[in-house]
């Protein structure tokens, strides 16, 4: 009987074998084999590509963004029912146009649902991946769940038809982009259908369209000539009235901000307020005289978030006053100072931002580095896409009030500043160029590692010091901080030459050293691998071209540069530096992360607005230890925190010694006073006379 066993196994064995190969040897003629692929759908003429399907990826995925993601079973009955339901929907939105237009855009383009929304559905197979719907605490299927950046937000369980599914959706939508969604719903399709028509249509305005064909088309007599006429959409792309024509801040709320804002693609600068609130009640005269100022250039409006709840909370205000500026639904926060000059620029600026990004040539841009500090260059040629000039148009929202972005194919352009890659994007800040790293057109495509590149380099090289980029400046480093007088218009004028010159001066010898000690690494590399090839050792040469140059690990601080209105600031530099701005203008150097400045020479004199005197005193503080002893801008017990904190930094080693040792210390003192060796003193007789803090009872 065993052998009759073993001779069947045997048998089973060769047999499944054979049928492996043989099914490998037809993988070719069938597509369905092992991994099954799933072709794209067809809606409204667009392609569409298969849904995302989700698995061991599933955090990582839902960490951005916005999402809805369907957890089903393929053994589920009503799985397979929602399916089609769950993909006509998905079908439905991934083609569908946030703002209807007259002009069809790509799927990558500002008008795309996905990017618009930043919104996406998802699936995941709970057969397949039971441990991803484990951790999410999936019960039942059907299960969809919305998230948030990784936050579960509200979860749905069991069969939707999609009229209820569509209308969560567009309640998650109108709290993305709130107004951007026409109340009563789009029109649906019917579940399973490949066509219908898009945009903001509601059910009643589309019945309404199919009543007057049907009106028209009876009445009319039929010709051969004659064409069907096509229904239009409602208007919401950018109107061409003059903007704030009264020269009014114009009052907005939930029914007309949807009409005004979101569904155009006009600029709107608004103010969210509520009448209480006492820093809206001073803003008020500075906001209506920049309205003034706007007439017939930009509109300006105003929403009483007392009288709006919701909208306010969907455009996510969470202080008064907030400052918005629109672009339909795209929107950025003003942060600037609220004084009628601040205002203005920033108006000015986002007019300036809605007539297109301005193609230059040389003469042209050395016209603008009279007037800005810091421009941003981008460099095309015949061969850049329209895909290159939209995700180019993504950045300038971001760039209102802080830089220039300019773009140009000028071939002089391109030989100063050493362009021979295109595209390509460049900064020059008083002249001084810094370059973006990436340059295939598929990353230059990236707007978001490439507006996290902008704001590492859009502050200019000397910067006047404001509370809405101070911590910007002064935070990770040591900053030069130019104490100015704006009324002396003599000294103020050459003391910024002097700051900036010493600030020039400084970069490029810090330049000139990283260069220098990247090329001492090179050297030392090369040194090693023609030490290993003359003993021919291979394992050495191997180990020695395996070397990286890693310049990231460099730990010289980096040194800015600033200067502060002294007259505006002048309580703040007292209580800070013990400065006032009438005993003449001076500098101090300071070092934010540990509450320490420095403001003599390694003379003992105060740091004059000169080059010489600011570069001798910079050299000084950047030596480890400092040649000069900085004095701290905060108080005793916080001074003492940060000593520790900044002798641990630099020397953790010694840190963990002494902390180790001090608790064995007070391990040993504590067992021996248990043993009575020590003489024990009253509650009110340890030190200072107190309990030990320095407190009495």
């Amino acid at each position: 009987m065993r052998s009759i066993f073993y001779s069947l196994l045997s048998l089973a064995t060769i047999a499944s074998t054979l049928a492996v190969e043989s099914r490998a040897s037809h993988k070719d003629d069938d597509d369905d084999f092992l991994d099954e692929v799933v072709p794209d759908t067809i809606f409204n003429g667009q392609t569409v590509p298969p849904m995302t399907e989700l698995g061991t990826n599933l955090d990582k995925e839902i960490s951005h963004g916005n999402w809805i993601v369907e957890y089903f079973s393929p053994s589920c009955p009503h799985c397979m029912r929602m399916k089609p339901v769950y993909q006509t929907a998905y079908e439905f939105y991934y083609t569908s146009k946030p703002i209807t237009t007259s002009q069809e855009t790509d799927e990558e383009g500002l008008n795309s649902f996905t990017r618009w929304y930043d919104f996406k559905f998802a699936k995941v197979d709970c057969i397949a991946f039971r441990d991803a719907c484990s951790d999410h605490d999936i019960m039942s299927y059907p299960s969809f769940v919305q998230y948030k950046d990784g936050k579960k937000v509200a979860d749905k369980v069991g069969e939707l038809s999609l009229e209820s599914l569509s209308g969560w959706v567009e309640d998650i939508l109108e709290s993305i982009k709130p107004g951007s969604r026409v109340k009563g719903g789009p029109k649906l399709p019917k579940v399973g259908d490949h066509k219908v028509e898009t945009g903001p249509e509601t059910e009643v305005e589309a019945k309404e369209k199919e009543d007057v064909k049907a009106k028209s088309s009876t009445s009319a007599a039929p010709s051969k000539t004659s064409e069907p006429s096509k229904p239009t959409k409602p208007a919401v792309t950018k109107p061409t009235a003059t903007p704030n024509p009264s020269g009014v801040s114009l009052p907005l709320n939930a029914e007309n901000f949807q009409e005004l804002v979101t569904n155009t693609l006009d600029p709107w600068f608004i103010k969210f307020y509520a009448p209480w609130c006492h820093h809206c009640q001073a803003m008020a005269p500075n906001w209506q005289h920049m309205a003034q100022e706007m007439q017939g250039k930009l509109n300006i409006g105003e929403v009483d978030c007392d009288a709006n709840n919701r909208l306010c909370k969907d455009a996510g205000v969470k202080g008064y006053p907030s400052i918005l500026f629109f672009r339909g639904s795209e929107r950025t926060e003003y942060n600037g100072m609220r004084g009628l000059g601040d205002f203005i620029d920033y108006a000015k600026n986002a007019v300036a931002m809605g007539e297109g990004i301005r193609d230059v040539d040389l003469a042209e841009f050395k016209k603008m580095e009279q007037t800005e500090e810091v421009i941003f260059v981008y460099f095309y040629d015949h061969a850049t896409t329209s895909e290159d000039f939209q995700a180019l148009d993504r950045l300038t929202m971001s760039l209102i009030g802080k830089a220039k972005l300019v773009k140009t194919n000028d071939k002089a352009m391109s030989d100063r500043f050493k362009v021979s890659t295109w595209p390509r994007m460049v900064v020059s800040r008083d002249g001084k160029p810094s370059y973006y790293g990436p340059r295939t057109p598929k990353e230059m495509r990236d707007s978001r590692k490439m507006l996290t590149w902008m704001k590492s380099v859009w502050i200019p090289i000397v910067p006047e010091l404001k509370s809405d980029n101070a911590r910007e400046i002064m935070d990770g480093k040591i900053v030069v901080l130019t104490i100015l007088d704006r009324d002396n218009a003599d000294t103020f004028t050459a003391a910024k030459r002097e700051l900036k010159n010493a600030a020039l001066e400084w970069i490029d010898k810090e330049d000139q050293m990283y260069q220098l000690e990247r090329q001492e690494l090179r050297d030392t590399k090369q040194l090693r691998i023609e030490e290993a090839e003359d003993k021919g050792d291979q394992r050495a040469l191997r180990d020695a071209k395996a070397t990286r140059i890693d310049m990231s690990e460099r730990k010289r601080k980096q040194v800015g540069f600033a200067w502060v209105d002294g007259v505006f600031w002048e309580r703040w530099l007292r209580t800070t530096f013990g400065i006032d701005v009438k005993d003449g203008e001076r500098v101090v150097i300071n070092d934010e992360d540990n509450n320490r400045y420095w403001d003599t020479t390694i003379n003992g004199e105060i740091i004059r607005p000169s080059r010489s005197s600011i570069l001798d005193t910079v050299k000084e503080i950047t030596k480890n230890p400092h040649a000069i002893t900085p004095k701290s801008s905060a108080g005793t017990f916080a001074s003492i925190y940060y000593f520790f904190r900044h002798f641990a930094s630099n020397h953790p080693i010694i840190s963990v010694f002494l902390a180790v040792a001090g608790i064995a210390a007070s391990f040993v003192l504590k067992k021996r006073r248990s043993g009575g060796s020590f003489l024990q003193l009253g509650e009110k007789d340890g030190l200072l006379g107190g309990n030990g803090l320095g407190k009495n009872d």
